[in-house]
């Protein structure tokens, strides 16, 4: 799936990514990660998350990323249109915590710009 059919909302130090507007979190977990590109991390979070929940029928997946304190409140999750199974928003914090994820989302993600200072998070 191309990231053009991806919502992505700015709004100050935040930035959405959703499937589907407006963007609702049914379930989720959080996270705090150091400042890095927040538009690549969504997507680099979004993807991890959907592989281990690509399953769950009516799924929409959906992560927001702050910047705060230095670096960035993330919170992942999503949509549901069918019962949430109560292990779900266990699952999603696994992949939030993960080393080896966080590792490459911030290697894939660079710390050297945020992406909040300039319109519309363009790299230079």
């Amino acid at each position: 799936m191309s990231r053009a059919r991806w919502h992505i909302l700015r709004e100050g130090a935040s930035v959405t990514l959703a499937r589907e507007l407006p963007a609702r979190f049914d379930i989720c977990a959080e996270t705090w990660l150091p400042q890095a590109d927040p538009l690549r991390l969504a997507h680099q979070i979004r993807q991890d998350m959907w592989r281990v929940l690509r399953r769950m029928r009516g799924f929409s997946p959906v992560v927001r990323l702050e910047a705060r304190d230095g670096g960035l409140a993330v919170r992942a999750g999503g949509r549901a249109r069918a019962p949430v199974p109560p292990e779900t928003g266990a699952r999603i914090a696994e992949v939030l915590e993960a080393p080896a994820n966080r590792q490459r989302w911030l290697r894939h993600a660079g710390r050297r710009n945020a992406g909040f200072d300039r319109p519309g998070g363009a790299r230079p």
